[in-house]
């Protein structure tokens, strides 16, 4: 606020850009994704999930801490939404995680942490924003997000793993794996779930669906299977998904518009161009220009939502790479994995503030371990 007031930018610039920070057709496939996943939890699909995690995962320590990064990945190509899962498994998994007496700065970490491999799976809004902002593909570029997506997701794994033995979480279910028959039993009753990254892939290739309509599908999609097939959605649950995606869009969508603000008035100051410069003055190689593009984008993560960075970016940097010769759909992941750290990230920590915000955390060791895990990254 201190900036605006600074600058020159007349207050009902600042207040239409508070309102047409979230009038973005693209952007429009979030809220929809969002229901999609409330619907799907509300219709039982999510909990099939979960218990497909579990039967992968449950038997090793810190069990519902792996839960989570497994369910991240499993989810992550139904929501699009890092801010979605992450509101998500905060409500389904945050009460089980604090009755084994995890602690919460680590709880919080974990299913903010993990949720970062929604911005690679398939349909990540991120990649489908920077498709759009920087016309590349978007079918090639959510093909080229599976095999990262999940290397993410195995990574945090394994410093779950790491972590939840030197605490001592869940180790009385060390050994106790499900049997090949209890996986193939989950894999069946989530088997709807699990098909419907594939649906979408397929249909957003080929021109079947843009993004947007692709989200639509997905609230269908998500209705009709807890309806008609699974038969466990009725009125008064779908009342209550409604309920709570509307609360988590109002935050989510909050956030964006404020951001989209600060956007504004940086882009006014033309701070962009004036860093895109500096970084073009002080790299001498195609590999040392990248290097410092990454630096760039992590600090960018770091002050601003991964939304408005992507929008904001992709038009300075997009073209600086492909004239150094680096391909616009590789550079597109290389983008999306730096910008999204910022979602874990302080000072604005998207993804860390939707956890806060749908419960009561002690900040403080909550973003110190926030920081520390953004900089292993």
């Amino acid at each position: 606020m201190y900036f605006l007031v600074q600058t020159s930018i007349p207050l009902p610039v600042v207040v239409q850009r508070l309102v047409t920070g979230t009038q973005s057709f693209p952007l429009l496939a979030v809220p929809f994704f969002i229901l999609a996943a409330h619907i799907m939890n509300a219709s039982g699909i999510t909990s099939r999930l979960i218990k497909l995690a579990d039967a992968l995962v449950g038997h090793l320590p810190g069990a519902v801490a792996q839960v989570a990064t497994v369910l991240a990945m499993l989810i992550g190509g139904v929501t699009g939404s890092s801010n979605a899962d992450a509101a998500l498994e905060t409500r389904l998994l945050l009460p089980e995680m604090r009755k084994r007496g995890y602690n919460d700065g680590f709880s919080g970490v974990v299913i903010a942490s993990s949720t970062l491999t929604t911005a690679l799976i398939p349909p990540s809004i991120g990649l489908v924003l920077y498709g759009f902002a920087g016309q590349v593909s978007i079918g090639k570029l959510l093909i080229a997000g599976m095999i990262p997506g999940i290397v993410m997701g195995l990574a945090t794994m394994l410093v779950t793993h790491v972590i939840a033995i030197r605490r001592r979480y869940d180790l009385e279910y060390k050994g106790r794996k499900k049997s090949w028959k209890e996986i193939l039993v989950a894999t069946k009753e989530g088997v709807w779930a699990l098909l419907f990254p594939i649906f979408l892939l397929v249909t957003i290739r080929f021109g079947v669906f843009t993004p947007t309509e692709a989200a639509a599908f997905a609230v269908a999609y998500a209705f009709l299977v807890g309806k008609f097939i699974y038969k466990e959605l009725d009125g008064e649950k779908l009342i209550e998904a409604l309920r709570n995606a509307a609360e988590d869009n109002a935050i989510i969508m909050l956030i964006v518009s404020m951001a989209a603000i600060l956007g504004y008035a940086l882009a006014y100051e033309k701070l962009p161009v004036k860093m895109a410069n500096l970084v073009l003055g002080t790299a001498h190689s195609p590999y040392g220009l990248m290097a410092v593009i990454i630096v760039f984008l992590l600090v960018a993560g770091m002050l601003m939502e991964g939304t408005v960075n992507t929008l904001l970016l992709t038009h300075l940097f997009l073209p600086i790479v492909v004239n150094a010769g680096f391909d616009p759909v590789h550079f597109g992941i290389i983008f999306q994995v730096m910008i999204q750290l910022g979602g874990l990230t302080p000072p604005v920590g998207v993804n860390m503030y939707t956890v806060c915000s749908l419960v009561i955390f002690r900040w403080k060791p909550l973003l110190k371990k926030a920081y520390l895990i953004s900089l292993l990254c």
